[in-house]
């Protein structure tokens, strides 16, 4: 009976990792860094279904949910507290989700209260197609960045994809939820420097959505782990 309670304790863990997973297998982005994804705290992994229901979402995600401190559970579906907000995820998962022509990959910020840097929402269309295990077919995958919590290497970036000094700097600060003009203003150079870096960045790497972009250098950082760091000044590993 023992044994049998443990196993009812760890179905749930089990049926969201393998969720999660096949979400990402079915986005043609299950490598073994993005797997490393679902097991960091730093980033949320959700999983919508055509409708923009929530169908599973990682322990990170939910954290955000449950806090309400910029995003909140809103009768199963991803909102926001402050309505503009909400207004726009609203929007941009619509364009993600099948039914409104080709679906296609989004990015913005939440904002949170003063002291907190806001979050940065991705979402990135799904692929339809037949899933395995029997799930619920998930038409997109949204991703929570948080910056407190993230810290993207630059040196990793550039050694991972190829990138100069500057484009694997710029990649990473928009991993980490800069904008443009953020960048630009930590940088000391013109926004329209930066966005020509963008750019340059998107053609060398095939993409043509900052969403993409952010999941590339995500992946090829390492999923970005927290700080704190080890006295070696690398990052800790499970």
């Amino acid at each position: 009976s023992d044994r049998l309670a443990t196993v009812d304790r760890l179905l749930p863990h089990i049926r969201r990792f393998v969720r999660v997973r096949q979400a990402l297998a079915d986005a043609g982005a299950l490598r073994e860094t993005l797997a490393g994804l679902l097991d960091n705290t730093a980033v949320g992994v959700v999983q919508l279904d055509w409708r923009g229901r929530i169908v599973e979402a990682n322990e990170r995600a939910a954290a955000h949910f449950r806090n309400g401190v910029g995003l909140t559970d809103l009768g199963g579906f991803a909102g926001a507290r402050r309505p503009a907000d909400n207004a726009r995820i609203g929007r941009m998962l619509a364009r993600a989700l099948p039914g409104h022509g080709a679906p296609v990959a989004g990015s913005m910020t939440v904002a949170r209260p003063p002291g907190l840097p806001p979050l940065t929402l991705h979402v990135c269309p799904v692929p339809a197609r037949r899933t395995a295990f029997g799930l619920h077919r998930v038409a997109a995958l949204l991703l929570i960045v948080d910056p407190a919590a993230v810290r993207v290497e630059p040196e990793a970036v550039a050694a991972a994809l190829d990138l100069t000094r500057a484009e694997s700097r710029v990649a990473a600060a928009l991993a980490e939820g800069m904008s443009v003009r953020d960048i630009a203003a930590a940088s000391g150079r013109a926004e329209s420097t930066v966005r020509w870096t963008v750019k340059r960045i998107h053609a060398k790497l095939g993409i043509s959505r900052q969403a993409n972009l952010v999941r590339t250098v995500l992946s090829a950082a390492g999923a970005a782990s927290p700080w704190p760091r080890n006295a070696e000044g690398a990052s800790p590993r499970r």
